[in-house]
C-alpha cells in the first residue's frame, strides 16, 4: 500500500518529514523498542507515540515491530514496566496513562493501514491494558496515577491522579471503545469509566494532582478530547502568557526559560482541534529551530543561554513533530486522531460518586453550552 507523507506549506516538506521519521527508525532497537534517545529508557506512551509517527511517515515495517514489542512486555494485569532499558527494567511501576496508550495507537493503525489481522493480534492488549486501567479509577472520576511494583508482584497504589496523565486516558478509552466496536465485543465498563473520567476531568480539575506549573497540565484536557468548544478557547486564554514565547514555541514548566519541542507541538494539536489553525501553524513554525541534520530534533532550548538542552535528540519530540504535520494537514487517514472524529462518542456522565447530578449530554458541555 503506497501511503502519501504529510507536508506542511512553507514549514516542512513531505521529504523532511520522511528524514524525520527515518531518524526515529534508525534510534529504534532490534527488539522493536523505541527508547527517548539511544542507551536511554523506553516508555510504553511515548513508544506508541513513535510507532504512530512512524506509520506516518512511511516506516511501516518498523512501525508494526514497535506494535509487537507492546505485546510482549505486556505484564498480566495489563500494565507495563514505566522504565525499560534495552530489554531490562530499570523502574517496575505500571503507570495508567502509558498501560492506556496502546488502544490510541492501534486504532490510529487501523485508520491507515485497514490491516484487521493486526487489531486481531493486538485487541487482548489493548483490552488487559483498559481493563487494568478502568480498575484504577477514584471516587471523583480521576485515574490513579500507578502501581508500584514490589519483588516482581503489584504492590501499593499511587491514588493521586494526574491531570494530564487522566487526559491521556480519557482519549485512550474513546479509541478502546471504537476497537472493541471493531471487534465486536462491547465494554460497557469502559464507557462507564469514560463517563465519570469525562466529567472530572472539565469539571473537577481541582482534584488532581497540582502539577499547574507544568504546561501539559494546561492544554492536555483539551488534546485528550474531554474539554472543547468555547470551554477549551476560555482554557487556552488562561495561561497563554505564562508558557507561550513567540517565536520559540511554549516552555515546559512554566518557571523555567526552557521552550521544548514535544510540548510545542502537542498544543499545535490541541489548538487545532479547537479550529484554532493560525496559532497551531504559527507555533509550528516556531519550533522549527529545534531541527537539526538528518530530521532530528533537540529536544528543547534555553532561550537566555542561547544553547540546545539536553544535548540529545528525542524519539518523542519527532513523533510529535510527525503527528502535528499530519493534524495540520489532514494527509493520512490517521490525521484525525487528536481532533477525535474517529473515536467513539463523548460517553455519558453516569453513576457519577462526586456528588454532583449525572449529565447525558456530554456534548452540551463539550460545546461550552451548560
Amino acid at each position: 500500500m503506497l501511503q502519501s507523507i504529510p507536508s506542511v506549506d512553507g514549514i516542512l516538506t513531505a521529504a523532511e518529514v520522511a528524514e524525520t521519521a527515518a531518524s526515529i527508525a534508525a534510534m529504534q532497537e532490534p527488539s522493536g523498542a523505541v527508547p527517548w534517545t539511544p542507551g536511554e529508557h523506553t516508555d510504553v506512551w511515548n513508544h506508541v507515540e513513535a510507532a504512530m509517527a512512524l506509520l506516518v511517515g512511511g516506516q511501516v515495517e518498523a512501525a508494526e515491530r514497535a506494535l509487537e514489542w507492546c505485546a510482549r512486555t505486556q505484564r498480566p494485569d495489563g500494565s507495563w514496566a514505566m522504565k525499560v532499558v534495552a530489554g531490562q527494567i530499570e523502574d517496575a511501576s505500571g503507570e495508567t496513562n502509558m498501560s492506556a496508550y496502546l488502544a490510541v495507537g492501534l486504532w490510529h493503525h487501523w485508520l491507515v493501514r485497514r490491516d484487521f489481522a493486526v487489531v486481531e493480534r493486538l485487541w487482548p492488549v489493548v483490552r488487559r491494558g483498559l481493563d487494568f486501567v478502568a480498575g484504577m479509577q477514584l471516587p471523583f472520576g480521576g485515574i490513579a496515577w500507578s502501581q508500584e511494583w514490589h519483588d516482581g508482584r503489584p504492590a501499593r497504589v499511587n491514588e493521586q491522579a494526574l491531570l494530564a496523565g487522566s487526559s491521556s486516558i480519557y482519549q485512550s478509552l474513546r479509541a478502546g471503545v471504537a476497537l472493541a466496536d471493531l471487534v465486536g465485543e462491547s465494554q460497557p465498563d469502559w464507557e462507564l469509566t469514560g463517563g465519570r473520567l469525562g466529567h472530572a476531568l472539565r469539571e473537577h480539575r481541582d482534584q488532581f494532582l497540582d502539577k499547574s506549573t507544568f504546561s501539559m497540565d494546561w492544554y492536555y484536557p483539551i488534546l485528550g478530547g474531554a474539554v472543547r468548544g468555547r470551554a477549551g478557547l476560555e482554557l487556552v486564554a488562561e495561561r497563554w502568557e505564562q508558557f507561550v514565547v513567540p517565536g520559540l514555541g511554549i516552555k515546559c514548566v512554566e518557571t523555567n526559560n526552557w521552550v521544548t519541542g514535544a510540548e510545542t507541538c502537542e498544543l499545535v494539536m490541541a489548538l487545532d482541534a479547537l479550529d484554532e489553525r493560525e496559532r497551531a501553524m504559527q507555533l509550528f513554525a516556531d519550533m522549527q529551530h529545534l531541527r537539526d541534520e538528518g530530521g532530528r530534533y533537540w529536544t528543547g532550548y534555553v532561550y537566555p543561554d542561547d544553547v540546545n538542552w539536553p544535548v540529545e535528540h528525542t524519539t518523542y519530540t519527532a513523533a510529535a513533530v510527525i503527528l502535528a504535520a499530519d493534524e495540520l494537514s489532514g494527509t493520512t487517514p490517521g490525521a484525525g486522531i487528536m481532533r477525535g472524529h474517529t473515536l467513539a462518542n463523548h460517553f455519558s456522565e453516569i453513576a457519577l460518586e462526586c456528588g454532583c447530578v449525572d449529565a447525558e449530554d456530554s456534548a452540551d458541555v463539550l460545546a461550552g453550552r451548560s
